[in-house]
Parts: C-alpha cells; structure tokens; sequence
C-alpha cells in the first residue's frame, strides 16, 4: 500500500530524528514570537499532521506519537488526523510531560526547538526528562525544517506606518512611557517579541501573518527611550525609516541574537508568556540580569484610548451594515438552494470588501453548515465543503481588519423550521449572553469572575462549551489579545478596566448535528451607579447586527431579556438602518421590529 502525504512526511520526520540523534521530538504550532496565528513557514504542526486548528502540538517518538488539542478541536483533530499514526490527547496542562512519561524510555533524548517554546516549557521538560532517566535537549536545527523541502519563505512584504489619528498616541511618546516604566523598575531595557506589541508601541503595521497585520520583528527598548528594531531591512521604506526617527535604530532580524549577546551586565526585562526559550537562554549566556516581568506595552495595548475606541465604534458600524446585507442576501438565497460554505462566505467576504477601509479579513471565515457548525474553530476547505440545506442551522464567525479597527462578530441563523431543541438551545446561548452584556461589576473584577454569567443556563440543562466566554481585541492589530479574558482558565485573573475590549460569546455545538454561538464586542466601560459605595464597571456593546428571531422561544425570556432584544434591535437600526438601502433596508426593518 502507498503511503499517504502525512505518512510519508512522518516517516521522513523520524529518518532524520535518527540523524540528530533524537528519540522523540515535539511539535508545537508557534512561531519565535509565541504568535497565535503564524505565518505560512512556521505553520509546522499542520505540514506534519494534517491538522489545521490553531492551537494544539504533538510529540513524535520512533514508533509512536500523539497529537495534544483542546475541548475546541475534540471532533476536528479526528476528521483531520490519521489516529492509525497518532493517540488523540487532551492539551491539559502538563499532558506532553505525562504522555512521554508513559511513553519514553530511560535514556531517550527528547528534542524541542527553543526558539518556539517558553522557558517554562523548557524547565518542565527538563525536570520532567530527568525523572524518567532522559535527557531534554535544544536541537540546533529543526528536523522539520531539514525535511520540509518547498517550506514557505518568510514573507518579505513592506511596512506600513499606522496613522496617529488611529493609534491615538505617537510612537515617540510610548517609548517615553516604556522608558519611564524601566526607570520605575530599575531596570536597563526591555525585550518586546511579541509582533503586536512591536506593532503598537512603534505604530508601524505589516502583512507577515495571514489576517493580523503585523511583521516579523522583535524591539529592544532602553532607558532612555532609544530602541533597536530587528526587522528584515527590506521592508522598510522610506516613509516608515521617516516615521521611525533618529530614537530607532533598525538592525536586521538575524542580528538579533547576536543583540542579545552584547547585553552583558545589563538589567534586562523579559516577559516569560512572550519571549521563547532561547530568549532567556542567549541572555543568561550572555551574563544579562534577567528580571522576568509582563512586557510594559501589553495591558498598555490593551487599555484603549480614545481615538482607538473612536475607531472601533466607526468600523463596528461598517462591519454591521455590511453583515446585515449578508444575512439579507442570506435569507433571500440560502431558501433556494445551491448554496455551500464557501460560497457564502465568498458572499460575506464581497459585502465587507465594499468598504475602502477594509484591509483584510480579521481571520479565516468559521462557514459551518449544520453538523460543522458543531466544529467550534471549524475551517471550511474543499474537501470540508458542506451545502446549505433546509431545516438546519448555519454558523458564521468573522471579522474585519479595518484601518480603524478589528471586528469579530458571529451569528447564527435558521435556514428552514429549526427543531424545539435548536430554539431552546439558542435561547439559553442568548440569556447568556445578555446577562453578561448586562453585567454590573465592582472595579478589580477579573473575567473569571463573569465566566459563568454566560453558562448559567445552559448548566441548568446540564450542558456547557468547550471554550471560553470572551477574549480580548486590538486596534486594526490581533483578533485576540491578552492579558484580559472572560473564561474560567487562562488569564482569569486578570482585572477588567475601562477601555479593554473584550467579546461576549457563549455558545452550544451538538456533536454531528448543529452549532450555536452569539458573538459580539463590548468595551469595558465606567458605570454610574446612584448609591454605589465603590466603584462599578459595565460594558458598552460595540457590534450591531441582527440576532434571529426565528431561533428565539420567546417564551422563555424574562420581561428584561426581551427588553434588552428589542432596545438592542432598535439600535441596530438607528446604526446601521442609515447605511442601507432598498430591500435590505426593509428586511432590516422588519427584522429589528420589535417583538
């Protein structure tokens, strides 16, 4: 029998593990800026196992392996990923370590590439090979990248300078505030690797990464304000070399670590969750101070200022007027047939690309009919392709990449009759969502806390999701931003402050069936509370667009959930009514009539 594509590629994988000297390796989907979403060479997991989620790893031995994924991937992993070749794993914390324990054998050496794990995955791995009588090692070359023989290059696309009338604060005047900060710290400097913040603390933009406008870059700021760029000097023009100034010197990206190898002495800030392994490691060889705290720009970045929460409103706006000419154009054809996931999200894609503001869609469109609508991070492809049929539900989650910025929005929507269980279930994601989106909470309030606000009711019936509530989003930067989330895990226990951006979106998937999720934006905002003895917090929703009212039991909501429905509907209207025209504007009408 032939062996298949990914078969083959395992077999060449452990060829030349033998060549290194390895007796297992792990494979993680990162970048040497621990991004979330990577670009094309760096997209390892994926060329190795088919699997094409966002999140997840695997770890390759001489005769077995296993691929690690969240609740979000359960049913995606297995449709993706021979389980011929590999045990399916739940990614829970330590689950590498533990499955190797049960798995290696005294005296095996277990390869990572240090520039695509932090140091504390590092420190485990180490501690944990150590127990079993193995040996942890940094491999010189990525075996992967010795076999992959057509590996994408690193793009080479230029920078481009990020307006001040949209960033809202100058590049000179953040690294003010960074310097300042170090000061405060005692500290000589910093090490920024994660590409959005290099993005927003020097108000430059890229096109590196597919839906996240940022390049390969790391910055090294000092005390006195002046920072080294490493960047493929390629992709500076002229306008940003301008933009830059004297205070940034520009150094090329394979310069850096030669950098971090000058900085001997020096009181050096880096942040454990963002900077790799091999960060840490050519510090210490260095004999740099290291002092392992967040990097300064993140909850900057994070906290919104004005012209920035300006900008979102106007392209929340946009991105609402052109999702309700979808969802009509949706209503009008979907009936009729002939109609598949890509094709209506091509749809989707066409209505957003009528703004001249539109610089890129915030991610891959999630297009699930019926049961791959069940697939929570689902992504459509040819093969996956399913169509549009009466009586089932359909779900889309997309976004927007805007010059002002990022949207991310989801709705789910009825073609035909849906079922009493699809009603109720959609019913439950809704009270959810509006009991969050109602939510009123005491300053220091962490999204942990807010978590199960959005579950309640589907507990009731005891069910759940298998993701979190809410993460947060940047300025024409990444869809997904830290520190803050609204989940029971991962950045829990970060506080909400006024100006985060945050979504709201519980959901509900039915295994080979449908999936349900309610996605929309909310800004963390300052509340007015007659009485209150402290200070309090709500959030001010930022996404209009229709939710479906044919999904809706009625019945079910209290006086102040249909409240909410219609007072949110009449502003959808307000908002995006003026932006419409002919038949799509009626059918909005009617649609944000209230009930």
């Amino acid at each position: 029998m032939l062996m298949s594509t990914y078969e083959a590629r395992l077999a060449a994988l452990r060829d030349m593990m033998k060549k290194q000297g390895l007796d297992a390796f792990v494979v993680p989907i990162c970048d040497e800026h621990m991004s979330e979403y990577v670009g094309g060479y760096a997209q390892r997991l994926e060329w190795l196992t088919g699997f094409g989620g966002s999140a997840g790893s695997a770890v390759i031995m001489r005769e077995k392996a296993a691929i690690f994924t969240d609740g979000r991937y359960t049913i995606q992993v297995r449709e993706q990923v021979d389980g011929r070749h590999y045990d399916y794993v739940d990614a829970a914390a330590g689950a590498i370590t533990k499955w190797l324990k049960d798995n290696a054998s005294p005296g095996m050496t277990i390869g990572y590439d240090a520039w695509l794990h932090t140091r504390a995955f590092a420190k485990d791995m180490d501690k944990a090979a150590q127990k079993m009588g193995a040996v942890a090692k940094p491999v010189d070359t990525n075996p992967i990248d010795a076999i992959w023989s057509d590996q994408p290059a690193r793009s080479p696309a230029p920078l481009a300078v990020h307006p001040v009338e949209y960033a809202g604060k100058s590049a000179e005047d953040k690294r003010a505030d960074v310097a300042a900060w170090l000061k405060e710290q005692g500290q000589d400097g910093v090490i920024v690797s994660a590409l959005d913040s290099v993005a927003w603390l020097l108000n430059v933009r890229g096109a590196d990464v597919t839906h996240t406008p940022v390049a390969l870059s790391y910055a090294l700021v000092r005390d006195d304000g002046s920072t080294d760029l490493f960047v493929a000097p390629e992709k500076l023009t002229d306008e940003v070399r301008a933009h830059l100034g004297n205070g940034v010197a520009v150094r090329d990206y394979a310069d850096f670590p030669v950098a971090l190898g000058e900085l001997q002495g020096k009181k050096v800030v880096a942040d454990p969750e963002r900077a790799v392994a091999a960060i840490f490691q050519l510090l210490d060889d260095a004999g740099a101070h290291i002092a392992e705290k967040r990097d300064p720009t993140v909850l900057a970045k994070a906290i919104k200022n004005q012209a920035e929460i300006e900008g979102h409103r106007a392209a929340q706006a946009r991105d609402g007027a052109a999702l309700s000419r979808f969802l009509h154009w949706f209503s009008v054809e979907a009936p009729k047939g002939g109609q598949d996931e890509l094709s209506v999200a091509a749809r989707l894609q066409q209505f957003r690309e009528e703004s001249p503001k539109l610089k890129d869609l915030s991610f891959d469109t999630i297009s699930g009919a019926a049961s791959n609508g069940a697939l929570c991070h689902y992504r459509v492809s040819e093969e996956s392709n399913l169509p549009i049929t009466m009586n089932s539900l359909y779900l889309v989650d997309s976004g927007g990449q805007y010059l002002d910025g990022t949207t991310d929005v989801t709705r789910t929507i009825a073609v035909g009759e849906p079922t009493e269980e699809m009603r109720r279930r959609f019913t439950q994601v809704l009270q959810g969502h509006i009991a969050l989106d109602k939510a009123v909470f005491p300053k220091g309030t962490t999204g942990g806390q807010l978590d199960v606000l959005a579950r309640q009711y589907l507990w009731a019936d005891g069910v759940d999701y298998a993701h979190g509530t809410g993460h947060g989003v940047g300025s024409y930067l990444a869809v997904h931003e830290g520190p803050q989330r609204i989940a029971a895990f991962g950045g829990m226990n970060e506080p909400l402050v006024p100006g985060m951006i945050c979504s709201n979106e519980p959901g509900y998937y039915k295994t080979d069936a449908y999936g349900i999720r309610i996605e929309n934006l909310v800004l963390v905002e300052e509340r007015d509370v007659p009485g209150a003895e402290q200070e309090m917090m709500g959030f001010e929703t930022l996404t209009f667009a229709p939710i479906d009212r044919n999904l809706i039991n009625i019945a079910m909501l209290s006086s102040g959930e249909l409240e909410w429905l219609n007072s949110y509907h009449a502003k959808v209207l307000a908002i995006v009514g003026p932006q419409l025209e002919g038949d799509a504007k009626n059918w909005l009408e009617a649609t944000c009539a209230p009930v």
